[in-house]
């Protein structure tokens, strides 16, 4: 099937690369799995023989058809056919593990993050530079979204994949990336809207943060508890 430029589908090829890349995380044959852009199933039928239950996303029209094809044998999978931004999230505990659009991975993590049902871990196959983003207790630089979902989650990658992984090949180097739930959050739920905004600020007005005391280190240069001492000494 011709692949959509602007769905930045680039697909895995091999079901024994999924399943090596979920065993690098903390899914369980208990578990209910979010997958995001499921494309013709290669993942979703590797977690529909590992977990209880898949809930699988596809977008694009042409696909959902194929995706029905070749998960009919699974009586575990849940089939979406919808954009997945717009739709509800589960009540009930849940991962997510996907490979999702690239240029999509922004608002899937905020939708994700910023939901009253937020997954328990999130596994995505990102750009790694994106990823590095959210490494914010690491050496580098992080970017807004990281420094935002630090109180909740703890960022790591998992993996790192190759070009030839992929078809078509992608023209940037990708990575397995983990945001696991924290045991206990940073800041109380009632504040997490407030940070938010506040770190969205603190990235978007250097004369705000400079007045917010950030100093001489620039927004991206925070760790979490620079971040977390900065919010909490504002008015």
């Amino acid at each position: 099937m011709k692949r959509l430029d602007t769905h930045s589908q680039n697909f895995l090829r091999s079901p024994r690369l999924v399943h090596e890349l979920v065993g690098h995380t903390t899914i369980k044959k208990s578990d209910t799995v979010l997958e995001i852009g499921a494309g013709s199933g290669v993942i979703t039928s590797v977690l529909a023989k590992r977990v209880k239950h898949v809930i699988a996303y596809e977008y694009d029209k042409r696909m959902i058809n194929k995706l029905r094809d070749n998960m009919s044998r699974f009586d575990n999978v849940t089939l979406v056919q919808g954009d997945f931004l717009t739709a509800d999230l589960p009540a009930m505990p849940y991962k997510v593990f996907a490979n999702i659009p690239f240029h999509l991975s922004s608002p899937i993590i905020k939708k994700l993050t910023e939901s009253n049902h937020r997954p328990q871990a999130i596994y995505f196959i990102v750009q790694k530079q994106f990823a590095h983003k959210f490494l914010i207790d690491k050496p580098g630089f992080t970017g807004m979204l990281g420094a935002q979902v630090a109180p909740l989650y703890v960022a790591r990658i998992r993996q790192k994949l190759q070009k030839t992984d992929f078809w078509p090949k992608p023209a940037v180097d990708t990575v397995l990336l983990e945001l696991k739930l924290r045991d206990e959050q940073l800041l109380p739920e009632e504040k997490m809207a407030t940070y938010r905004n506040f770190v969205a600020t603190c990235y978007s007005d250097p004369r705000q943060y400079s007045k917010a005391g950030g100093g001489n280190k620039k927004p991206s240069e925070l760790k979490t508890d620079e971040w977390l001492e900065l919010f909490t000494r504002q008015k």
